[in-house]
């Protein structure tokens, strides 16, 4: 099994800044950046209000080879609960779905689930939850041809 755990940061409108700021400091390049603006209109959600079109859905700056800071700008219901200080998650990066399944069901056992696994628009089986503990997990494997 081959599993990677990285934190992810989550911002109320200053995740960019944040991350130029992070980006200073470790150098290297995003090795991704999408704004809410960029997400594709679903059937199940309503439109993203004009004013989060710029806020950032997902922005990744690599590390190392193996370790990589990743974020997020909250909107919506999710905004009503963020706190300075509940403000990340611990990634979860795994190589085979049934890895991705066992660990989310095994650490989400007695947590509240937000979203649970399935398969997403940008190419990801993804899930995530608060496990009993109050800390924030999310778990991802990427989907076949999906790079």
């Amino acid at each position: 099994m081959n599993t990677t755990v990285n934190v992810y940061l989550t911002f109320k409108g200053e995740c960019k800044e944040a991350f130029d700021f992070y980006k200073s400091v470790f150098g290297g390049e995003y090795s991704n950046i999408a704004t809410f603006g960029e997400m594709p209109s679903q059937a199940d959600m309503p439109p993203v209000p004009d004013e989060e079109k710029d806020k950032i859905m997902h922005i990744a700056l690599p590390i190392s080879k193996e370790t990589m800071l990743m974020g997020s700008d909250i909107s919506g219901e999710w905004a009503k609960t963020f706190k300075k200080g509940n403000n990340f998650s611990i990634s979860v990066n795994t190589t085979r779905k049934r890895d991705a399944d066992r660990i989310f069901n095994k650490l989400s056992d007695g947590g509240k689930i937000m979203m649970p696994m399935d398969n997403t628009f940008w190419g990801s089986y993804f899930g995530m939850f608060t496990d009993k503990f109050d800390v924030n997990w999310m778990v991802s494997f990427e989907l076949p041809g999906q790079s």
